[in-house]
């Protein structure tokens, strides 16, 4: 028995990215030609992803404050910590100037202080961060790949929330992003010194 779906319908295929993809693990779809077998290494499927906005709490950064090329973002847990969520993919020049004209330095006591952040899931490489002040909120645009609250995959920068507070913010685990919370680490993509 084939558990996999199929169709050549695109409205059909439409449809199931966009219901079937709330189911916690589905991610979306692959398009492939129908007699295309599965071959390790080989580049020929595309996978399409669900693609939903939210919004996260700007934390830290990597390049300076004038001029960021990440954000490393963050959500509140249930006892009001800020905890790493995800990062955004590299931000466009005229777009790292305007988040830069409203970010600041952190201030003693920050939550990400002595926090590493890795490159990518699943990564050794640490990435040289800024830390802000965490209270500018930014909209992104996310897949559905999350674990426990913590995206998978970076993010892509929509804009600058002015009209939404950092106590605005969905909770870890709530909305985009559902997961059981992360305990006492800061998800896979931070790890503590």
């Amino acid at each position: 028995m084939d558990a996999r779906p199929q169709t050549t319908d695109p409205a059909k295929a439409r449809e199931r990215l966009e219901t079937w993809t709330d189911v916690s693990g589905g991610e979306g779809l692959v398009c492939k030609p129908l007699n295309s077998p599965y071959l390790p290494g080989y580049r020929g499927w595309t996978k399409i992803r669900r693609r939903d906005t939210t919004e996260a709490i700007i934390g830290a950064i990597t390049a300076t404050l004038n001029r960021p090329q990440l954000l490393i973002l963050g959500r509140h847990d249930q006892h009001g910590r800020l905890r790493a969520v995800g990062r955004t993919v590299p931000l466009r020049p005229d777009v790292s100037r305007q988040v830069g004209e409203r970010l600041a330095a952190a201030g003693p006591g920050h939550p990400f202080e002595g926090v590493r952040f890795t490159s990518t899931w699943g990564s050794r490489d640490v990435l040289d961060v800024v830390l802000v002040r965490p209270d500018l909120v930014a909209e992104v645009s996310a897949d559905r790949a999350v674990d426990l609250g913590v995206f998978r995959h970076p993010l892509r920068f929509q804009r600058i929330r002015l009209d939404v507070t950092a106590g605005d913010v969905p909770r870890l685990g709530q909305g985009q992003g559902q997961g059981q919370g992360q305990g006492q680490g800061q998800g896979p993509a931070a790890a503590a010194s």
